[in-house]
């Protein structure tokens, strides 16, 4: 019940300069969850095989046993113990990265996130139009903007057109002149 480690969630120094700029494109929101998911997996299995580990292990209450055996399965504990703090370190950073990201939105009622059967298709259409309207009355006001601009370049254009006129007739003046 493993999960294969997710590529880009632990980045190494031998990565290139495009892996690290596509993962850090890939990071946002719904990625750093799946990281979280798949770091809660690791962290009950690594508990799991903690408990097996102690399960299976002898303690040393005067029973015969083997000291070199007993050595390797503490070791082996304290290793999976060791990488359940480090999982544990990872998914506070994710925790912290994703209330970061979610700071600024407003909670949503789950009742909203929930879709109805009953739902009128009216109220969909209803939106829809208004979205329409909305993007059509923001094109319009786009196109206008466009209109007015291209008229201010033309005057621009023939300002610049009448001074130079201008400053080339003050200076074939001065050329007589002299």
């Amino acid at each position: 019940m493993t999960t294969p480690p997710l590529a880009g969630a632990c980045m190494t120094s031998a990565t290139f300069p495009g892996q690290q700029a596509q993962a850090a494109r890939e990071v946002n929101t719904a990625s750093l969850c799946r990281i979280g998911q798949e770091t809660v997996q690791d962290i009950v299995f690594r508990t799991m095989e903690i408990f097996q580990l102690l399960r299976n292990m002898q303690l040393p209450n005067g029973v015969t046993y083997h000291p070199n055996t007993h050595q390797d399965r503490l070791g082996k504990l304290q290793e999976h113990l060791r990488q359940l703090s480090v999982l544990f370190r990872k998914l506070r950073l994710v925790y912290d990265k994703c209330n970061e990201n979610c700071a600024g939105l407003e909670p949503v009622p789950m009742e909203q996130l929930i879709p109805y059967v009953e739902e009128d298709s009216s109220k969909h259409d209803e939106r829809s139009a208004n979205q329409i309207r909305y993007v059509s009355e923001e094109r319009r006001e786009v196109l206008e903007v466009n209109k007015k601009l291209k008229q201010k370049n033309q005057q621009l254009k023939q300002i610049m057109d009448q001074l130079r006129n201008l400053i080339w007739e003050i200076n074939s003046m001065l050329a007589v002149r002299n």
